[in-house]
């Protein structure tokens, strides 16, 4: 119990300094080419959400899991579009007109 515990926090730790390096890297990038800090941010957002799904992928074709593959895309992909645009719909309701 302890040891779980302990590489839980050290990876929560590992976690927080790896995200704080990745933009900290990503705004000396967008300094050194004149890229803005917007495009910088939706890159690294958008490559940040995505990358779980790839290396799931990763290993599940490798392992040749076609189906964890297949599920894994079409499942990120519709609680994408359903849950992102159902919770931004709550934050700022969209208006419809007839």
């Amino acid at each position: 119990m302890i040891i779980s515990l302990l590489i839980l926090t050290g990876g929560l730790v590992l976690l927080i300094k790896g995200a704080d390096w990745l933009v900290n890297g990503a705004s000396a990038l967008a300094k050194k080419y004149n890229v803005s800090d917007l495009v910088i941010g939706l890159t690294v957002v958008a490559f940040g959400t995505s990358a779980p799904e790839m290396v799931i992928n990763v290993f599940a074709s490798a392992q040749n899991h076609q189906d964890i593959v297949f599920g894994n895309v079409i499942g990120s992909n519709l609680f994408n579009l359903f849950a992102i645009l159902g919770i931004s719909g709550i934050i700022f309701p969209l208006t419809v007109q007839n």
